[in-house]
């Protein structure tokens, strides 16, 4: 969630008659986002390299920014195939420096083609899905926030991963990112006590009963 919240924001009622946070507003594609995808446990290694490299953009700007752009992003990025992009030339960095439905930061992208070889060997000594929920020994964190003022920018976890991934190569990636990183993957449960997706996301984050 990228944008500083006010103090004692509490969740709201919609149109819909369902309780939300307040910082998707009534924007429809920021509700969707906010239902569907934020606080939802990630478990696929591709859909956690792709989140963490859209973060990474939206250092200096806000999510919803990249959240209009994330179609043409994926499309840019060939979908965020990390076997695609580590093999990105300096042609296709300057392609992407002219494509105007993306955030064009040449460091940024630059960086985006590093991280793809990081991510490839990661992935291959232990699943790169498997590293980042190591950190929280598999299972999310749990918060039981009551308004937007008890709300992180970011924790003494966030700055230990963050270390981790600027250690093994990533870059922007800092404590803040990190944390809105792990909060939009359902690593961390930050959607208020109040919100209708509270309870829906910790129901997600809890083992499946085997069947008989």
């Amino acid at each position: 969630m990228a944008e500083s919240p006010a103090p004692l924001r509490k969740h709201v009622r919609h149109p819909d008659g369902k309780d939300r946070c307040p910082w998707p507003g009534e924007d429809p594609l920021y509700v969707a986002y906010h239902d569907r995808d934020w606080g939802v446990p990630e478990r696929d290694s591709r859909a956690l390299f792709e989140k963490l490299i859209l973060d990474g953009f939206q250092a200096g700007l806000s999510w919803i920014t990249i959240l209009r752009k994330r179609e043409s992003f994926r499309a840019a990025f060939d979908q965020f195939d990390p076997e695609k992009i580590v093999r990105y030339t300096p042609q296709k960095v300057e392609a992407l420096m002219q494509d105007a439905g993306i955030v064009r930061n040449r460091a940024k992208i630059e960086s985006t083609v590093k991280s793809a070889g990081v991510y490839l060997d990661i992935e291959a000594k232990e699943g790169f899905s498997n590293y980042l929920w190591s950190f929280f020994d598999g299972a999310p964190i749990q918060n039981k926030l009551r308004h937007m003022g008890e709300m992180q920018a970011q924790t003494p976890l966030s700055e230990k991963i963050s270390k981790d991934l600027k250690k093994r190569g990533f870059n922007f990636c800092g404590p803040t990112i990190v944390y809105a990183f792990c909060q939009a993957t359902g690593m961390v449960n930050d959607h208020l006590v109040g919100c209708h997706r509270h309870a829906e996301c910790a129901a997600l984050a809890l083992p499946k009963t085997r069947k008989r």
